[in-house]
């Protein structure tokens, strides 16, 4: 089995981090092949709706291929390799992170109208982390898990994480991690 994760914290050491790490800690010990992508590393750009037709969709619908160049679709192609995604967002605001934003637009976009999807029951575990104040975690975890059911992956688990909750949180990750693999 092979399990991708992605934290999208631009702090590659903190919490968020570590959490994605404690997923895919548990599914390598069950033996799955595992990557932690840092998101902020990549060179990822905003949607740009390309205009084509006067639809605003460029290719994206069409051929289900983003028009711009950059990384995207290099990850797109490692999470469709993939048998199972985690993804770790740190919480700005009570929201996902900026970067998550910005690949998920884009992700859901090329998935949209695609009826043989890779990611159809492709199981996911999505984390929240809230650092400072231990607020909006919850609310980010929501808006998470609407981009990730929109992509049509299967929610294995769903997890919000406070600096008050994170050393019993991380030893519940490592353990989804395994049942992850054995699912």
């Amino acid at each position: 089995m092979k399990v991708i994760g992605i934290q999208s914290s631009p702090n590659t050491d903190g919490l968020t981090s570590l959490l994605a790490t404690a997923v895919l800690d548990g599914a390598e010990g069950k033996g799955a092949e595992t990557t932690l992508v840092h998101l902020n590393q990549l060179n990822i750009r905003s949607c740009e709706a390309h205009n084509l037709n006067g639809r605003g969709w460029g290719t994206c619908r069409t051929k289900r291929i983003c028009m711009i160049k950059d990384d995207f679709q290099k990850l797109r192609s490692m999470i469709n390799e993939a048998d199972a995604l985690v993804f770790s967002t740190p919480v700005y605001f009570g929201d996902i992170s900026e970067s998550s934003k910005r690949f998920l637009d884009r992700w859901r976009r090329c998935e949209r109208s695609n009826p043989d999807s890779p990611l159809i029951g492709k199981p996911v575990i999505g984390i929240a982390t809230a650092g400072g104040s231990g607020g909006g975690a919850v609310n980010a975890l929501h808006n998470l898990e609407i981009y990730l059911r929109r992509l049509k992956f299967t929610i294995f688990d769903l997890t919000p994480v406070t600096q008050k909750s994170k050393i019993h949180k991380l030893d519940m990750l490592r353990v989804a991690g395994q049942r992850l693999v054995a699912s």
